[in-house]
């Protein structure tokens, strides 16, 4: 199947089309390949595209020099310190998702040996009668 192409059309003035001919022409593209342009401009920009005549562009250069999208500089060390939390992360929650396999294992073991007495309570040992041989020694 891959990637088709589609065509879109749309209507224009006169007026307008003319100065996208023009633009074209400055540029030597084909008009095609400025609507290409500009339709992957937008769609790369999630359509946060703005057009404005060059010259509202150069005046615009002085006040606000912010480019789109906007860039940030971000020092390596910066850089390398967030992959290696992000490492760290990744390494808690998979000792973490082992010690839940781990209580889990140790839960349903008990719950199997609930009939089996293997637990010894001091308190039961206490009650015991003088003169019975006691098993467990403490000391």
């Amino acid at each position: 199947m891959g990637n088709k192409n589609k065509t879109i059309s749309f209507r224009v003035n006169q007026d307008a089309f003319e100065k996208l001919k023009e633009i074209a022409e400055e540029r030597d593209l084909s008009l095609s390949a400025v609507f290409r342009d500009y339709v992957d401009t937008l769609v790369a920009h999630d359509g946060k595209v703005k057009v404005v005549p060059e010259h509202e562009v150069d005046d615009d250069a002085g006040e606000d020099t912010a480019e789109f999208p906007p860039k940030v500089e971000v020092s390596k060390s910066f850089i390398r310190e967030h992959e290696r939390l992000e490492l760290e992360a990744e390494h808690l929650r998979d000792q973490l998702d082992e010690y839940k396999q781990y209580v889990t294992h140790l839960r349903t073991k008990v719950e199997e040996d609930e009939d089996a007495e293997e637990v010894i309570r001091l308190e039961d040992l206490d009650g015991e009668e003088e003169g019975e041989e006691h098993p467990y020694r403490l000391g």
